[in-house]
């Protein structure tokens, strides 16, 4: 068999929403995490990680880039998205939001306050600098 590698950008919405949870689920089984994708947003969560101690279960929302939205506020939800050179964040995403309003003026932006959401291909440094100690790669 000849394996060629996939042009990401090539791939249609659903494809890349399940090109990026292998890509997740993977580095995350690294950290002792076991990955389940949902068929529906439950909850707000396109998959479950638990780890192997049983002592955390994270309902987690998958995006192809860093992005807020008001839906996911307080329900305990983390969020993951793609960095840079197969590195990924994931965070709670109330606490993304806490430093989105720390490092950037998203949360006055007609996106945020009309539509309820943001989101970036291309975080600034300032926000890419306060997510460090939630990057895996």
């Amino acid at each position: 068999m000849n394996f060629n590698k996939i042009n990401y950008s090539k791939l249609n919405p659903k494809q890349k929403e399940i090109f990026n949870f292998q890509k997740i689920a993977g580095l995350l089984a690294d950290y002792g995490f076991n990955c389940i994708k949902l068929a529906d947003d439950w909850q707000g969560a396109d998959f479950i990680a638990y780890h192997k101690d049983g002592n955390e279960t994270l309902l987690v929302q998958l995006k192809a880039r860093l992005t807020i939205e008001k839906k996911y506020m307080k329900k305990d939800l983390y969020i993951t998205f793609p960095i840079k050179n197969d590195k990924w964040c994931l965070i709670l995403h109330d606490e993304l939001v806490k430093k989105i309003e720390n490092h950037s003026n998203w949360l006055n932006t007609s996106s945020w306050l009309d539509t309820g959401k943001y989101h970036s291909a291309n975080p600034n440094k300032n926000i890419l600098d306060s997510l460090a100690e939630y990057i895996i790669e």
